[in-house]
């Protein structure tokens, strides 16, 4: 941790359950808390100010094309959808 960012507090369920005013008065100033369960990291309560944290990237994507690439392919049997779900229909009746 940088001197810049700011202490982040370890914070229980229970402690959140009995002290809530407390926390979100402590959050709207602009302090962040790692939310724990059992001892267990399992959040972070943040100010919505805060800055997002930035995803790093490991390793840049390689892959070529994808899904954009794909085009649909009309068949002979184009027939309209509202055709079809009458067809569908006439089985019923």
């Amino acid at each position: 941790m940088s001197m810049g960012e700011p202490q982040v507090e370890s914070l229980s369920q229970r402690e959140l359950r009995n002290e809530s005013g407390r926390v979100l008065r402590a959050v709207g100033e602009g302090h962040s808390f790692v939310l724990t369960n059992r001892g267990v990291p399992v959040g972070r309560i943040v100010p919505l100010d805060a800055p997002s944290p930035t995803l790093l990237i490991a390793r840049p994507a390689k892959r070529v094309g994808g899904w954009a690439v794909l085009s649909p392919r009309r068949s002979e049997d184009d027939r309209p959808m509202a055709r079809i779900l009458d067809e569908l229909r006439e089985d019923r009746v």
